[in-house]
């Protein structure tokens, strides 16, 4: 509700139609609301999902890079960094100086192209005083090493401007955290104390290796997260029963389009990358079988590929799996959904930024 009357006063105020006096005094109200935001405390005690990222690779107005929260009582966590998504969660007002950790599902550029802003804004605006924890499957320290060594001058300069009260350098950067991926039918625990228990499950997202989606259970809830993956026996094992399945999905029958339309316009490497992609994705379908075949409460259709921009695409994107699955929904930037502790409830909180 704040950032929605933040982002109407904004518009007020651009519009010209205010003597300055005026829109400085918007201008100061709306910092004040934005710096004192904190939509996690504003959270009964549960398990949380937020989409701070949608989409996939390409472009759209309502789907970042993919990137998930969850919060847990009152610990925040994200999977995958994809772009856009630090600057989302900065936009809902989460407190992005209280993420823990984050946990990568696999290394293609578009799941962690934005970790090293979500390292750094997590620090210097935050004061944290340790790395920013990465947990991943083996290879998550090449990756984590290389964003340390690219933000290296960054650190410097941060430290020698601010100093401790702000970026202090014991803080600064990613530390990670790899784990071996676990094989089919096994699950390893990454996280795990009285309520909480985070765990990571093997899918197939092949050739793209080692790849792992997540699951977590807090105080009776669960939510699993599936990141990168064909349809997958093991995922439909591993999400028996869950509150919350968030699937990526890819629409086939939208992307042969945009392959047909490639093909005639002579654009030979949108033809091939439209093609290649159809082997290494769940369709909607797909993840609506899964969830109606694990009995989940709610899916959560993200990592949206191709980004749904016209009218009536959505019925096209879904092709007949709102009918195999009737309690889903469509992601974009901002959804989110609590899952109360105690209860048997999914609400759904919002509906996007």
């Amino acid at each position: 509700m704040k950032n929605k009357l933040l982002t109407l006063l904004s518009a007020i105020a651009l519009s010209g139609c205010m003597p300055s006096g005026i829109t400085s005094k918007i201008m100061e109200k709306g910092i004040e609301m934005r710096i004192s935001a904190n939509a996690m405390a504003e959270l009964e005690d549960g398990l949380h999902f937020v989409l701070c990222g949608a989409g996939g690779p390409m472009p759209a107005p309502n789907a970042s890079g993919p990137c998930s929260v969850v919060i847990a009582g009152d610990r925040m966590f994200v999977v995958d960094a994809g772009t856009d998504g630090m600057r989302n969660i900065m936009r809902m007002g989460y407190p992005f100086g209280q993420i823990e950790a984050v946990f990568l599902t696999h290394f293609h550029s578009d799941h962690l192209d934005g970790l090293g802003e979500m390292a750094t804004i997590r620090w210097a605006g935050g004061a944290n005083t340790s790395p920013l924890p990465v947990f991943g499957p083996e290879g998550v320290g090449r990756v984590v090493d290389g964003f340390n060594m690219a933000y290296s001058h960054d650190f410097v300069y941060r430290h020698a401007h601010h100093g401790d009260a702000v970026a202090p350098s014991s803080g600064a950067g990613l530390i990670a955290k790899p784990f071996i991926k676990p094989i089919q039918g096994e699950l390893t625990v990454l996280l795990s104390d009285e309520n909480l228990t985070i765990e990571a499950l093997a899918v197939n997202h092949a050739p793209v290796d080692p790849a792992v989606a997540y699951r977590f259970t807090y105080k009776g809830r669960s939510l699993l997260i599936t990141g990168d993956t064909v349809k997958s026996a093991n995922i439909e094992k591993f999400a028996q029963g869950v509150d919350l399945l968030v699937h990526e999905a890819l629409a086939p029958n939208l992307v042969m389009l945009m392959n047909k339309v490639a093909k005639k316009t002579g654009n030979t490497i949108a033809e091939h990358v439209t093609f290649d992609i159809l082997d290494y994705h769940a369709s909607p379908v797909d993840a609506a079988e899964t969830a109606r075949d694990a009995g989940v409460g709610h899916l959560v259709y993200y990592h949206i590929v191709p980004p749904l921009v016209m009218p009536g695409q959505k019925k096209l994107f879904l092709n007949g799996a709102d009918k195999i699955f009737k309690n889903y929904t469509i992601g974009e930037d901002g959804v989110a959904f609590s899952l109360p502790a105690g209860s048997k409830e999914i609400i759904k909180t919002s509906s996007g930024l």
